[in-house]
Order: structure tokens, then C-alpha cells, then sequence
């Protein structure tokens, strides 16, 4: 087998897995309630010049400030005049307060904000639309000088005057009547976006870049993807709609995953993105690699571990570095690992050795699609390499920082954890055939999450299901366990599930104040919720009071003398 793509469509995330030769080599993650920026058009403006670093502060209306170095400014560029020689500083070229139209080029992370360009991009199926720069530009993976040169003359035929256009890898073999409808489109496209920089409030989004799916079958849906497989009938009848206008003949390489198990269990990612989590990695001949990741620096030790060889030590060193050269390849793009890279390889005394490891190296990292440069070996015998950083690595999507321990280890994220819930939850209610309901158990913190603010995300679950579900936080599970109380009618579930009635009169402790509205006060029940009208101001106290009105989720009471 080649290469495959899984898509697993939930309710709070969709990710993309990369398999080759059935091995998960990349991860990507896109949760609704967190938007993609990176590809984003803005009107923004100009809130600080900082000359002595040569780069501009530019508020898009983000929580951080976008950075824009002077080299990616486009403003000197299209001067002839400026061309050959340095380019002006950057306080002659921008000033504060000005207006400018930028593009996100790297997502905002930890204290940095995000890194923009002026000089913009229209991705198409066929090709990106460059409106500011006069350049025609072929993709360095279409490898046939023939297909190059027909590809080159159709560009130049159908460039835009004052425009660029990088023909993509998908239009190797397309016509010109497809590459045309391509080019108008995106043109069309970029009308809009000038239209709408033209007036409106500044900051303001002139242009948003499409969901993962779209982007995924655009971008990298191409011929020599073996199958797309995808776990949501709707999200799978959108796929079959997009290449009915992008590539008819690539529909019947989308599948519709109908098995029993959850997609990424039945092929095993859910355990490799845990082992990808994780900073020793084993490999099949006994030997491991150690990752150690910093903000901007990694750094990955190789051990021979249990692996002793059978000839002699320098067979044995080479042996364990080329082994793990390629785990090492794919571990850095499942990782998503960027900027600078320092690989302890076993040392090695012969050179020729050296460049066998670092052809093998090189030729993994070549089926990347980030930009990746390898140094070479230093004085030391460390391997230098670096590569592009456009988005959060797998760690810092997934996990958070401990507080417990200050940020030293690292657990999965609350979000993350909700969403493996869902997950279980969406079994559960598959396993249980017929009946009408289900009572699960989470941590509340979980439960917040599962229900949704107004009970939104529980109706969306429900309808997705077919099911009747309550959620009940109970306060001695962790965060990572789902309890199944009770299955079966919902008659039955319901009255297991509320544990209180209407006119009820119950003496309970007030635990803590209403998060939204801090008079009200709050108890529980076995887990499930009482918000008391005018109980915040009994935190700590045991009181009397009234069942009023019962939800699923929750019930309304108030305070009763005596």
C-alpha cells in the first residue's frame, strides 16, 4: 500500500491522518471553536515600528499583534529601482496609524503573535494566484521536463497581467480548459477581496482559507493517494461534492468507514499519536530515540539500547543510525517539530558512513511537504538540520502544561480529554442497540464541556447518536474515565438519571457560587446539579431548600426557612 488518508469527523474536532505504507506519519488537528489563521487575508493597521529590529507591529484584530519583518514587505519590491539595491529601512516604508493588507503566514504561538506578509497568496486546485508580484513559478514535484514545459506555457498564456501564478502538482496531465476555469476562479476571488478592503472597519478578515477537508482534497488530494477514508457520512457526501468540481475521476478513491470500531482504532493512530506524545520512541531492532522539545529548539538522542549487533561495533553503529534515521524523518513530521533540530547520532569514525546516514536522512525528510535544511555534522558530531514552523507541533495541540509539576510533564489537554468522551460516548450509544437512553459519568470539568453552554453540544451529540443522553459529573472520576451508570428505556434512565423531583424539600450544603451569575449558589446530588436561587451567599452552609423546576442537566431551587 501507499498512501492513505483517514479523516475522523467529530462533533468539537476533525483530524486528518497521513499513513504510509500503513504508518501514521503526519497528524492534523482543526477544532471548531479555535479558528485557522494561517492563509487568512486582513485589513489591519500599523500599531508599532520598531526600527532597530526592522519589523512592524500590525493589529488585525488578533489578542497579539501580528509581526511583519521588512523582507516581507512587498512595498519596495515592485520598484525596479529598489530591486538591486538594499531595501529601505522600515520607517520610511510604513508609518503608525497607516492601513495595510497582510497575510497570516504562521499561526500565532505561546507569547508570539502571528508572523504576516504583504505579499499575498490565492491558493486554486491548479494554481496559486500571486496579485502582486509578476512571476510564473512550476512545482518542484512535477519531474518531467516535458509536462514542466507545457505546464510553463499554459501559465504564461493565462498569467494575469501584473500577476503570478505557481502552477501547483495537481495540474500535471490537466488541460487548459481546466487550468483557465482555475484561474478565473481565483481571480474572481481576488476581486472580492479587493472590494471588500476598500471600505468596512479596520481591523476587519477580507478573506478566510477553507475548512481541513476542503484544504485537504484541494491540496494534497492527488493521484497518487491510494484512498481517502472518512468516518462521517456527511462530512464524506461534502468530499464526493468538492471533487465533483476539482477531480471527478479521484471520487472513487473516497470510502465511507462503516466498521464497528472507531476509524483510528481499527488502524491503530490512536496509539501511535500516544507514542508520538511520548519522548522515547523504540525501535523494531531494540535501540530508542530520545526527544527533547523546546519552544524553538529539539533535540533527539539515539541509543542502541537493547540492540547489541552481530558483527562488530562500527556495523553495529551504522546499523542503529541509518534505523534510525528514518524513524527519526517521520517522527519530525508527526511531531510537527520546527526550528532548529540537533540529532545525537552514535558516533561514527568513518565519513563514508556519515554521508550514507544523511542521504537516507534527507531522502525520508524529502516527502515532506515542509521546507526542511539539513547542515550537516558539526565539530562534535552533532547533526544540525532546521525546518519550517507554521503551526503548533503534536504536543502543543494536544497537551498543555502541568501545573502540578510547572511545566515538566505534560498531560492531555481538557479539551482533548472532552473529546475523547465524545468519542466513547458515541460507541457506547452504538453498542447499545435499541435502547433508548444512556447515563454516563465524567469529571464535571469534562461534563461543562460535553454539555455545552445551553445544553447545544449535548443536543448535537444526541442527534448525532439517535440516543437520549445525560451526563453526570461525578467528582471521583478523573478526567480521562466515562462511567456508564445506566442503559436502557428512557423511562427508566431518566428517573435513575434525576435523582430529584419537582416540590421536593432537601437539606444540602452550598459548594460554591453560580460561575455566571455569583448570587445563585451551587450543590450536587450524586453529581448532578441544584443551582440555588440566593445561595451565594450561603458558600459552606448547610440549608434547607425547594426543588422548583428539574432539567436534565440541572435543577432550579430556592432557599426554604427552617
Amino acid at each position: 500500500m501507499g498512501k492513505e488518508f483517514l479523516i475522523n469527523a467529530g462533533l468539537s474536532e476533525t483530524r486528518m491522518a497521513v499513513l504510509e505504507e500503513k504508518r501514521l506519519v503526519e497528524i492534523v488537528i482543526e477544532r471548531f471553536h479555535v479558528s485557522r489563521r494561517v492563509g487568512n487575508i486582513y485589513r489591519g493597521k500599523v500599531e508599532n515600528i520598531l526600527p532597530g529590529m526592522e519589523a512592524a507591529f500590525i493589529n488585525i484584530g488578533m489578542e497579539k499583534n501580528a509581526f511583519l519583518y521588512v523582507d516581507d514587505l512587498q512595498v519596495f519590491k515592485g520598484h525596479e529601482e529598489e530591486v538591486n539595491g538594499p531595501a529601505p529601512p522600515i520607517n520610511k516604508l510604513l508609518r503608525e496609524g497607516q492601513e495595510i493588507i497582510v497575510q497570516v503566514v504562521k499561526e500565532p504561538m505561546g507569547s508570539k503573535g502571528a508572523r504576516v506578509v504583504t505579499n499575498l497568496t490565492l491558493p486554486g486546485r491548479y494554481f496559486v494566484l500571486m496579485p502582486s508580484v509578476n512571476y510564473i513559478g512550476i512545482s518542484r514535484r512535477i519531474e518531467d521536463e516535458d509536462e514542466r514545459e507545457r505546464l510553463r506555457a499554459l501559465a504564461q498564456k493565462l498569467q494575469p497581467r501584473g500577476m503570478g501564478l505557481i502552477v501547483r502538482t495537481a495540474a500535471e496531465g490537466v488541460d487548459e480548459r481546466e487550468l483557465r476555469a482555475d484561474r478565473d476562479f481565483l481571480l474572481n476571488l481576488w476581486q472580492k477581496v479587493r472590494k471588500k478592503s476598500r471600505k468596512g472597519p479596520v481591523p476587519a478578515l477580507l478573506y478566510h482559507d477553507h475548512d481541513l477537508l476542503y484544504r485537504m482534497l484541494r491540496d494534497h488530494f492527488t493521484e497518487d493517494i491510494e484512498r481517502l477514508i472518512i468516518d462521517e457520512e456527511q462530512a464524506y457526501k461534502k468530499a464526493l461534492e468538492f471533487l465533483n468540481s476539482m477531480n471527478p475521476r479521484l471520487k472513487s478513491r473516497v470510502e465511507l468507514y462503516r466498521g464497528s470500531l472507531p476509524l483510528f482504532d481499527y488502524y491503530s493512530i490512536e496509539h501511535q499519536i500516544k507514542e508520538a506524545l511520548q519522548n522515547k520512541v523504540w525501535l523494531p531492532s531494540g535501540a530508542y530515540l530520545v526527544f527533547d522539545q523546546g519552544e524553538a529548539l529539539t533535540m533527539i538522542d539515539v541509543n542502541t539500547g537493547k540492540f547489541t549487533g552481530s558483527t562488530n561495533l562500527e556495523d553495529t553503529v551504522l546499523a542503529t543510525n541509518l534505523e534510525a534515521a528514518q524513524e527519526i524523518a517521520r517522527q519530525i513530521r508527526l511531531r510537527n517539530l520546527g526550528g532548529i533540530i540537533i540529532i545525537d547520532f552514535i558516533d561514527m569514525g568513518s565519513e563514508k558512513n556519515r554521508r550514507q546516514v544523511l542521504e537516507v536522512l534527507a531522502a525520508e525528510l524529502a516527502k515532506d511537504k515542509q521546507k526542511s535544511n539539513i547542515l550537516g555534522f558539526t565539530a562534535l558530531g552533532l547533526l544540525e538540520m532546521t525546518r519550517k514552523k507554521i503551526r503548533p507541533s503534536l504536543r502543543e495541540q494536544l497537551q498543555q502544561p502541568c501545573a502540578c509539576c510547572n511545566g515538566t510533564g505534560y498531560h492531555s489537554s481538557l479539551e482533548t480529554q472532552a473529546a475523547a468522551a465524545e468519542r466513547r460516548i458515541i460507541q457506547l450509544a452504538a453498542e447499545s442497540g435499541r435502547d433508548q437512553a444512556l447515563l454516563v459519568g465524567v469529571n464535571p470539568a469534562v461534563a461543562s464541556l460535553l454539555i455545552g453552554p445551553g445544553g447545544g453540544h449535548l443536543e448535537a451529540l444526541e442527534r448525532m447518536t439517535g440516543k437520549t443522553i445525560f451526563i453526570r459529573g461525578q467528582e471521583e472520576l478523573s478526567t480521562e474515565e466515562v462511567k456508564v451508570l445506566a442503559v436502557g428505556e428512557l423511562s427508566l434512565v431518566e428517573k435513575e438519571a434525576l435523582p430529584v423531583s419537582e416540590g421536593e424539600v432537601l437539606t444540602v450544603k452550598v459548594l460554591e457560587a453560580h460561575a455566571n451569575n455569583p448570587a445563585d449558589g451551587i450543590a450536587r446530588i450524586e453529581g448532578y446539579v441544584l443551582d440555588i436561587e440566593d445561595g451565594g451567599r450561603c458558600l459552606g452552609e448547610t440549608v434547607k431548600i425547594m426543588i422548583e423546576k428539574v432539567y436534565r442537566t440541572y435543577a432550579r431551587a430556592r432557599l426554604v426557612d427552617g
